[in-house]
């Protein structure tokens, strides 16, 4: 039996009904700005959280689906309509988290931008990560 101890984070969304635990470091946190994911969000860019596979789980309601393009289902809670995760039959073994969901969200950290071709003119982030 290892004596390592496994890093947990929780997140809900906002009526608390749909909850997620990410068990584990995360493969990968980043900020998004595609039309998709603004689309989804109502926000100028988002947050990911990529977890692997076997390292989450949902506590509470399980969200709803939605198919939002070929091959890429967005999940939401079924009461309060937040947004849950992405996930893409592209990238089989991971589900992507939304980091504003967390009840901690400033113990993540993002390591680069994706999209940011897609980035809107008037978003000005003057991080220096990576832009892809």
């Amino acid at each position: 039996m290892s004596n390592k101890v496994q890093h947990t984070i929780r997140g809900r969304c906002l009526c608390g009904a749909c909850l997620f635990e990410l068990i584990g470091e995360p493969d990968w946190v980043a900020h998004c700005h595609c039309e998709s994911c603004r689309r989804a969000t109502a926000s100028p860019f988002t947050t990911w959280i990529g977890q692997e596979n076997g390292s989450w789980e949902f506590l509470g309601d399980v969200p709803v689906n939605y198919e939002s393009s070929p091959g890429n289902t967005r999940g939401f809670c079924g009461k309060c309509g937040s947004p849950m995760f992405f996930r893409a039959e592209r990238l089989p073994n991971e589900v992507h988290f939304y980091a504003a969901l967390l009840d901690h969200p400033e113990n993540v950290a993002p390591s680069r931008h994706f999209h940011a071709d897609e980035m809107l003119p008037w978003v000005h982030l003057s991080d220096n990560l990576p832009r892809k």
